[in-house]
C-alpha cells in the first residue's frame, strides 16, 4: 500500500500564526506586496534578527514566499488562500487594544478602506459590492452574511452558497469605467469573501482584482507604503459617488 496522507494538520499551521510578532507580519503583506524583512521587523516591533526567524518559519510553512532582488530578500503572501485565512481568522479573533493614537488611527484607516490580498474590503469594499447589487451590475445575492445559514459561508470560501453573477449593465459599468479583466484568465469573475470588520460579501475574484487595480490607477485610491490600508483621494471621493453612489466621510 502505497502513503496514505492523514487528516488536516492544523495545528501545524495554528502554531506558527500563534506568535504576535508573525502574526503582524502577515497582516503587513495582507495586499498582496512583496515587502524587505528591515521593513517587515519594524512592522512587527522586533529586532531584525528575531524577524530572520519568523519569516524562516513562515517560509517553511508555506504561508510565505521569499524572493531574492540582489542582496535583499523580499517577502509576500505564498498566495489569495493565506489572505482568506486572514480573513477567516479575523472574524473569530477579538479586537486587539488600541494603545495610542497612533494605534487607533490605523485600526480606523483598516476599517475603512483595506486591500484583502489583491481586492478591496472593509466599509468601502462592503459599499462598493452593495452598489454593485442595488444598480444591477450584479445579480445572484444582496451581500449581507447571515450566521444562521445552514452553509455559515464554508468559513467564507469564495463564492460558495451566493452565485453572484456579472449582468450586461455590470460589463457595461465595467467598459465605461475601464476595468479590464486580462484574455484568459483562468480565475472566476466573481466571487466573494465576508469582511471581517463588516460581517458582509466584499468583491473578491478577478473582478476584484481588476476593479482594484483600476481605482489604484485612476487615483482614486492610494495605497499605505506599509499598511494593507488603502486610502481615498477627493478625485475617489466624486468618482465614486458619481458612478456607485457611494459617499465616503
Amino acid at each position: 500500500m502505497g502513503h496514505i496522507p492523514g487528516d488536516a494538520d492544523i495545528a501545524a499551521v495554528a502554531s506558527v500564526l500563534a506568535d504576535p510578532g508573525r502574526a503582524k507580519i502577515l497582516l503587513a503583506l495582507g495586499d498582496g506586496r512583496a515587502l524587505a524583512a528591515s521593513t517587515l521587523a519594524m512592522e512587527a516591533g522586533v529586532a531584525p534578527s528575531t524577524a530572520s526567524v519568523h519569516l524562516a518559519k513562515l517560509v517553511e510553512a508555506d504561508l510565505l514566499h521569499v524572493e531574492a532582488h540582489g542582496r535583499h530578500r523580499y517577502y509576500r503572501m505564498a498566495g489569495p488562500q493565506v489572505g482568506e485565512l486572514l480573513e477567516v481568522l479575523a472574524r473569530l479573533a477579538p479586537a486587539a487594544p488600541v494603545r495610542s493614537l497612533r494605534e487607533g488611527t490605523r485600526a480606523h484607516a483598516v476599517r475603512t478602506a483595506r486591500t484583502c490580498y489583491d481586492h478591496l474590503a472593509g466599509q468601502l469594499g462592503t459599499a462598493i459590492m452593495a452598489a454593485l447589487l442595488a444598480q444591477g451590475a450584479l445579480v445572484g445575492g444582496d451581500g449581507t452574511f447571515d450566521p444562521a445559514s445552514r452553509e455559515l459561508d464554508r468559513l467564507s470560501s469564495a463564492g460558495w452558497d451566493c452565485d453572484y453573477r456579472v449582468t450586461e449593465a455590470g460589463r457595461a459599468w465595467m467598459d465605461d469605467l475601464g476595468v479590464r479583466i486580462p484574455a484568459g484568465c483562468r480565475r472566476p469573475l466573481v466571487r466573494y469573501c465576508v469582511d471581517w470588520s463588516e460581517q458582509r460579501h466584499h468583491l473578491a475574484g478577478a473582478l476584484g482584482a481588476g476593479l482594484l487595480s483600476r481605482l489604484v490607477d485612476l487615483d482614486w485610491l492610494r495605497r499605505s507604503p506599509t499598511s494593507r490600508a488603502v486610502q481615498v483621494t477627493d478625485e475617489g471621493r466624486r468618482g465614486l459617488t458619481r458612478t456607485l453612489g457611494i459617499e465616503m466621510a
